[in-house]
């Protein structure tokens, strides 16, 4: 009885490890290559200041993609900082409407650990709460 309890407790627990890891990668961008989910954060207000932590166990990426969701968002600045502390400003004045994808920005040096993305944005007058989505490829 007890190596039976065992198995289903070892079953169940593969079975949520894999839904996790599944989960954790989120949606897919579109376009070419294979863009993964890093993560996002909600405009709070007009000025808005996040970061969005990546790390060395989500990979290595040659670009970077972002998505507005929930309202329109005008974006200020994004900062990229790397494994090794380089920094990278991609020029970034850009106004999303709801649903729309930033152009493809392509890092410097090939494939990167990426430590974090800092961004500056706000919400538009007239709109929701924004939320600015992350995605590396």
């Amino acid at each position: 009885m007890t190596k039976l309890l065992f198995a289903c407790a070892l079953a169940v627990a593969s079975v949520t490890t894999a839904c996790t890891a599944t989960v954790a990668q989120g949606p897919v961008a579109p376009g070419e290559g294979g863009y993964v989910f890093l993560g996002e954060r909600e405009v709070n207000g007009g000025g808005d200041h996040d970061v969005i932590h990546v790390g060395r166990a989500d990979g290595r990426f040659h670009g970077i993609r972002l998505k507005a969701e929930g309202s329109a968002l005008e974006l200020f600045d994004v900062l990229v900082v790397f494994g090794d502390g380089e920094k990278f400003f991609p020029p970034t004045r850009l106004v999303f409407r709801e649903g729309e994808w930033s152009r493809d920005i392509d890092l410097p040096g090939g494939a990167r650990v990426i430590k974090r993305v800092e961004f500056r944005y706000g919400n538009l007058p007239g709109g929701g709460r924004a939320h600015l989505a992350l995605f590396g490829r």
